[in-house]
């Protein structure tokens, strides 16, 4: 049995009160949905600024009425002390999410940016704090690494930043680094490695590549690539990202506290292997799709070229095996565009 299937199994019974920060987001509402299901009981904070009641919705119908009963719903920002402080009392484990991702939106606005991930960062962690959480779990972010030029990235050696974006999430870890110090606290930051799966936002400026890809495609348009396509990413389905989350914020192992770790799966695909594949995909749902060439545009201003994670030291501390490459990950994630795409159709 694999440490997670152990975990889960653990968690089934004995119920703890977990706090999700961003729960409407993307990442967030699938710990919310996989928490509910392990019998836990669960606080979820959102201002609904990049997250959508229509994920919660989702979250609602895949748990039965019991478990949604489970969970307490805040809107609210971590840019606000008051409501981090509410939403993290009688709390035992954070799993912070809630930021303003894309580096291409740091750099466009960069205040706002460190407003939501390093105020509202700090935010959050001094009412964990306050509350006297049992762990600290938060979302690091593989931009961290900048310009360090080795493959496979791993933890201990980082560049010089590349965006603002890169920056914030870099000041977390530091922050979470001086908490444990200072405080205490027992803390875990997670560099998540371009996560995607259902639910992931194919629309607006800033939607990661996968989804407006499939976006694009199941809808019969031209996807952009920037570059040549030759651009490499180490490419994580959620489930392992959730897994990751689960396991440091419940490890028992003294070793893995106040670290951070790589959560993705080791590999990593181009942007042109990515098309072909999700191309591949979706032509069986539409015929025309199967003959569809992207369009290749400039490179984007903060990007690296390449990136891949080295996970052995989360699978060593924290037991995380991951339990879906990218192809296995895309196959899943097409079905569930698919059907969105199916259910916007007939509704008109």
């Amino acid at each position: 049995m694999s440490a997670y299937d152990a975990l889960k199994d653990r968690l089934a019974q004995h119920q703890s009160v977990w706090l999700v920060t961003g729960a409407a987001g993307f990442i967030g509402s699938h710990l919310v949905e996989t928490l509910l299901g392990l019998q836990q009981k669960v606080v979820g904070l959102d201002n609904f600024s990049t997250g959508s009641a229509a994920n919660l919705e989702s979250v609602r119908q895949a748990v039965n009425a019991e478990a949604w009963s489970r969970f307490r719903f805040v809107e609210g920002d971590i840019r606000d002390p008051a409501a981090c402080q509410e939403v993290a009392r009688g709390v035992d484990y954070v799993l912070h999410q809630a930021a303003l991702g894309s580096v291409p939106r740091s750099i466009a606005d960069p205040v706002l940016t460190n407003q939501c991930n390093i105020d509202g960062f700090l935010n959050v962690l001094v009412a964990a704090r306050d509350a006297g959480v049992k762990r600290f779990v938060y979302a690091a972010s593989s931009s961290t690494y900048g310009d360090h030029p080795d493959l496979p990235k791993v933890e201990e050696k980082i560049g010089k930043p590349l965006s603002p974006y890169a920056v914030t999430k870099y000041v977390n870890e530091l922050y979470a680094d001086v908490f444990a110090r200072s405080y205490g606290m027992a803390c875990i930051g997670l560099r998540y490695f371009n996560v995607f799966g259902p639910r992931q936002d194919p629309e607006g400026a800033y939607a990661a590549v996968i989804p407006r890809w499939f976006g694009s495609l199941v809808r019969g348009q031209a996807p952009q690539i920037n570059g040549d396509g030759e651009t490499s990413r180490d490419f994580c389905f959620i489930d392992n990202t959730v897994q990751a989350n689960l396991l440091a914020a419940t490890t028992d192992n003294p070793d893995a506290l106040n670290e951070v770790y790589n959560v993705a799966v080791g590999d990593r695909t181009t942007l042109n292997a990515l098309f072909l594949e999700i191309r591949s995909l979706l032509s069986g749902y539409r015929a025309e799709v199967a003959h569809i060439e992207p369009a290749y545009q400039d490179f984007r201003a903060g990007d690296v070229r390449h990136s891949q994670a080295d996970i052995s030291k989360a699978r060593t501390l924290l037991g995380y095996e991951p339990q879906q490459n990218v192809m296995e990950g895309l196959a899943l994630t097409s079905q569930w565009f698919i059907a969105a795409e199916q259910k916007s159709a007939s509704n008109g």
